[in-house]
């Protein structure tokens, strides 16, 4: 990869970091509020989980740009963390911050889809 390219990743992942660190610091939609009401309880509580999900999901896309920012600072930027290959241009276009190439996440995500079925039969068999 070139030093022009590597720089505009850079470029990517620092503006993402920036964006995300206000994101992640508002948490105004997961404070518990009480209402005499019970149906608005009920929606707040759905509010609330929402944010918190969302929340959750912007953290870890924070954590998954710091990481990618430390791959470009240790020059192991745009290669695979599983099978060390360069991981496609079209893909860090797509996801600057992916650790995995194409298969290797295919792969990931077939795995934990045996492990969520697999609990889930788990689950279902025990009850």
């Amino acid at each position: 990869m070139t030093k022009t390219e590597l720089n505009k990743y850079r470029a990517i992942l620092e503006a993402k970091l920036a964006e995300l660190s206000k994101v992640v610091k508002n948490r105004e939609g997961i404070a518990i509020e009480k209402t005499p009401d019970a149906l608005d309880e009920v929606q707040l509580a759905g509010e609330r989980e929402l944010a918190i999900r969302n929340l959750d999901r912007e953290s870890n896309l924070l954590r998954n740009v710091r990481a990618a920012l430390r791959r470009v600072d240790e020059g192991t930027f745009g290669i695979c963390l599983h099978c060390e290959e360069e991981i496609s241009t079209k893909r860090l276009n797509a996801l600057p911050w992916t650790p995995l190439c194409i298969q290797c996440q295919e792969a990931a995500d077939r795995n934990h889809e045996d492990v969520t079925e697999s609990l889930d039969e788990l689950i279902v068999n025990a009850a």
